[in-house]
């Protein structure tokens, strides 16, 4: 089976590409994530032509944020937006992007932007490569090293990665059938995280006649913004419960309530999100649903990544 690629900056992968010569090796990227992603690196300086090590560089706000050499007064930024456009070939390839964080050319938000009167600087700004990066793909699932180290988020990136993917191969061979049988599919998973926004692009969807690029490039557009926020509690647990209705013909009063009781224990926060799930499971293996069993939601990724574990 062929891996998803997802881009990443290579001092997260280990490569001492940094000003300093040193990395910033993610340990989840390259020892969890690496076993069902392919990771594809990039350095923005080194790909600009910048030495290893080299001289800092920063954000200044001119008229425009612009990304300068102190030592120097070299000004990179048209270089750093270039790099975007001149590997967009590669990037049209991947399901997602893995940014570090607080660097002014890959950062993805909150890097140091300095008033070069004052210098004094607001955690205010967005690395020039990434900023054009997001122009260019403004569906693209991005994230930064950092805010991985929180389960909520790093789920919430994986998911979108894999639904991305799902998506392209949408995109590749579109029609209305095949964006009908996608959105059916994200049902639940729009559910949990935005419930009007499945409303309104399930509505959208059904009273568009003509699927064109221009509407499909603004459907995922929305799409992965609905799913960018994760998923609270009350909103899984109402999703769990629509699940749960499925098999109301199908469950004794006894199981009923036992897996209303685990739905609620998991609603006040004493148990996690994979134990009503993982009964779930085992009743759609006993009692199979085409509808449920086409649903993302329940298997969003590789479960041995055991992402909802902490959630």
């Amino acid at each position: 089976m062929v891996k998803l690629k997802v881009g990443i900056s290579s001092c997260l992968m280990g490569d001492e590409v940094r000003f300093d010569g040193g990395h910033k090796k993610s340990s989840f990227c390259v020892d969890e994530l690496s076993r069902h992603i392919q990771l594809v690196r990039f350095c923005p300086e080194v790909g600009i032509g910048m030495p290893v090590p080299r001289p800092t560089i920063r954000l200044e706000q001119h008229d425009t944020v612009q990304a300068v050499v102190p030592k120097t007064g070299q000004n990179v930024t048209k270089d750093l937006a270039t790099f975007a456009d001149k590997v967009q070939v590669k990037v049209d390839e991947l399901s997602g992007y893995i940014l570090c964080a607080k660097s002014p050319s890959c950062g993805m938000e909150r890097v140091k932007l300095y008033d070069p009167e004052t210098g004094h600087a607001q955690k205010a700004g967005m690395g020039i490569f990434a900023a054009r990066l997001k122009e260019n793909n403004p569906a693209l699932p991005l994230e930064e090293d950092g805010r991985l180290n929180d389960p909520h988020l790093r789920e919430n990136f994986v998911m979108r990665v894999y639904v991305f993917n799902q998506w392209k191969e949408v995109r590749n061979n579109l029609s209305k059938h095949r964006l009908l049988q996608f959105h059916q599919s994200c049902k639940l998973l729009l559910l949990a995280h935005n419930q009007q926004a499945y409303r309104e692009l399930g509505k959208r969807l059904g009273e568009q006649d003509v699927i064109d690029d221009v509407f499909a490039q603004q459907y995922i557009i929305d799409v992965m913004d609905a799913l960018a926020k994760p998923a609270s509690r009350k909103n899984h647990t109402n999703v769990l419960q629509h699940i749960q209705g499925y098999f109301k013909a199908d469950l004794e009063q006894r199981r009923r309530e036992e897996l209303s009781d685990i739905i609620l224990q998991y609603h006040d926060g004493i148990l996690p999100l994979m134990s009503p799930l993982t009964l779930i499971r085992h009743y759609l293996r006993e009692f199979p649903k085409e509808y449920l069993e086409g649903q993302w939601y329940l298997k969003p990724y590789p479960e041995d990544l055991k992402l909802r574990y902490g959630l």
